[in-house]
């Protein structure tokens, strides 16, 4: 099993950056891609981006191409995300997840962490 926690969220004005951390323990060895996801009150959840385990290309939803950026420690086993100039509309709860190369789906899911921007 893996296990993911996230820290990093806070409330911040429109036009400021935070920086999400996504900390993985148990078989991380297990792990091929990790992502970030987001839900806000009321609607669905919804990619942010992901990257590789072992590193390469990043994806990014539409939403947020230019003003965050996914990145991963191995060493650390940690994974990041920059959020930069942020606005109302990126008030969420920011999920990290975690999957193996066998599955299209995340498997691994931390508990969330709450990230509102005030205008």
């Amino acid at each position: 099993q893996v296990q993911l926690v996230e820290s990093g969220g806070g409330l911040v004005q429109a036009g400021g950056s935070l920086r999400l951390s996504c900390a993985a323990g148990g078989l991380t060895f297990n792990i091929y891609k990790v992502a970030w996801f987001r839900q806000a009150p009321g609607k669905e959840r919804e990619f942010v981006a992901n990257i590789r385990w072992s590193g390469g290309a990043a994806q990014y939803a539409d939403s947020v191409t230019g003003r965050f950026t996914i990145s991963r420690d191995n060493v650390k086993n940690t994974m990041y995300l920059q959020m930069d100039n942020l606005n109302p509309e990126d008030t969420a709860i920011y999920y990290c997840a975690g999957r193996t190369i066998s599955t299209d789906q995340y498997q691994y899911w931390g508990r969330g962490t709450q990230v509102t921007v005030s205008s």
